[in-house]
């Protein structure tokens, strides 16, 4: 599954500050910045490929994957 741009993009996050890029290369992530109830939030927008259609289609789950060592607080949805 492939980042991609949204209309409502309006912040570009780059690498962790003392990111190691020769070990585990991190590139930008297009996201928009919001406030969900006066608290800031961000998101960004993934689009399946034939291949993770065809995956899901089956039965597979969509995996989140968060390095470190605490899970924020995230969601996963759909949006048109």
């Amino acid at each position: 599954m492939r980042y991609t741009q949204h209309p409502s993009n309006n912040h570009v996050l780059g690498a962790p500050p003392g990111w190691d890029q020769k070990e585990l290369p991190c590139g930008a992530l297009p996201v928009t910045c919001v406030q969900i109830e006066g608290k800031p939030a961000m998101v960004s927008f993934w689009k399946p490929d034939a291949a993770d259609l065809a995956v899901l289609a089956e039965g597979g789950t969509v995996a989140l994957w968060v390095y470190g060592a605490t899970h924020p607080v995230v969601a996963v949805g759909v949006e048109p």
